[in-house]
């Protein structure tokens, strides 16, 4: 049983290897694993993750059954509009995915904000497994953008949004 917790500095090396292991799995086909290696080298390296963790404006969550984590989200507000969450991370190792972990973590980070009125999101309109849980979480599609990071420069997202509250 994995119950959803804050995540703490001591989780951060275990979480770089869970995004590591999930985006490999998630993204090789779309980008390649070259590619993949050299996102999570620097996205997903401790000291990146640590900053997210450190925010005071955000939430980094694990899921963990005591030994082991299946998965991690973090949220943060939005600093472009006012009363938004925005969902940066949610993944769960492939192993332990259609259990609930995921739903059960993204329950958690809704509950974080309680002055949000919104949550937004985006996601690779390739990446079907992920398009599939976030409309079934309440998610609508409600805009387009393109990634700008180095690394995916140009690919394309689709931007969805969920209000909460209320």
């Amino acid at each position: 049983m994995f119950f959803v917790r804050t995540a703490s500095e001591g989780d951060l090396v275990k979480v770089s290897a869970l995004l590591a292991e999930t985006w490999h799995a998630t993204y090789d086909a779309l980008y390649g694993a070259d590619k993949v290696s050299q996102i999570t080298a620097r996205w997903h390296a401790v000291p990146a993750l640590k900053s997210r963790l450190e925010r005071k404006d955000a939430e980094f969550v694990v899921a963990d059954n005591g030994k082991e984590l299946a998965g991690m989200g973090f949220a943060a507000m939005w600093k472009e509009r006012p009363k938004t969450v925005l969902l940066h991370q949610l993944y769960v190792l492939p192993r332990y995915q259609r259990q609930g972990i995921g739903r059960d973590m993204f329950a958690e980070l809704e509950t974080c904000f309680p002055d949000a009125n919104a949550m937004l999101l985006e996601v690779d309109p390739r990446n079907d497994a992920a398009v599939a849980f976030y409309t079934a979480h309440g998610f609508v599609k409600v805009g387009e953008a393109k990634h700008t990071a180095d690394d995916v420069s140009g690919v394309p997202l689709h931007v969805y949004e969920k209000p909460l509250g209320a």
